[in-house]
């Protein structure tokens, strides 16, 4: 089996970063709920756990950013396929999913002011909103 995009052996998160599959531990259960013979006796849900703590793969500063967003343990399940391999293929990728959300860093906002003519637009429309509604009201002449 290969991992998404990261190579045979490993999970590509970032660019700069990918887990080897030895890191992840799978446990496999039957699926719950209706499904008759085959989901009674096939162990096809995947329940796949890392240990963000004890990983050798992040840096400090990935592993403080995720303890922080994700906790110690990440634990991702899958049972939306018959198939064990499947739903094995479908938590890794969700596993690579949510360590790179975690890991994302937002741009910084830097705070900006309306320009001239951005102000004299919102000004102008304000009038002429302004006077429309002016002119449904009933003239009141004593």
């Amino acid at each position: 089996m290969t991992a998404p995009s990261g190579g045979p052996d490993r999970v590509r998160i970032t660019s700069s970063l990918s887990i080897p599959l030895s890191e992840l531990q799978f446990r496999f259960t039957p699926s719950g709920g209706p499904g008759g013979q085959h989901a009674n006796k096939v162990n096809t849900r995947v329940e796949l756990r890392f240990d963000v703590a004890a990983s050798p793969s992040l840096g400090p500063r990935q592993r403080a950013r995720l303890l922080e967003k994700l906790g110690a343990e990440i634990r991702v399940v899958a049972d939306d396929e018959r198939s064990q391999g499947r739903n094995r293929q479908l938590a890794v990728t969700r596993f690579g999913e949510r360590m790179a959300a975690a890991l994302h860093v937002d741009k910084p906002r830097r705070a900006t002011r309306p320009s001239k003519g951005a102000k004299e637009r919102r000004l102008t429309a304000k009038r002429q909103l302004s006077e429309r509604k002016r002119s449904r009201r009933p003239d009141f002449d004593d």
